[in-house]
């Protein structure tokens, strides 16, 4: 049976929307799913970064939470 985490990535844009794109990790291939707009993408590297792009680029969701 395949071994299955979640993690997420959450930004906020300019109108203080949350937007989320979740990471699930099954073995070596990641998935990325965004709660808002649908998207998804499968990645085996640097998974975060590509949730953190598709967050800028597709809903200007910049701002940190964590920072």
């Amino acid at each position: 049976m395949p071994s299955m985490t979640t993690s997420k990535v959450t930004r906020w844009d300019q109108h203080g929307r949350e937007h989320v794109v979740h990471v699930r990790k099954s073995w070596m291939q990641r998935q990325l799913t965004c709660e808002t707009c649908g998207w998804r993408k499968g990645a085996q590297f640097l998974p975060w970064l590509k949730a953190e792009e598709h967050l800028t680029e597709a809903h200007q969701a910049t701002v940190d939470p964590t920072a």
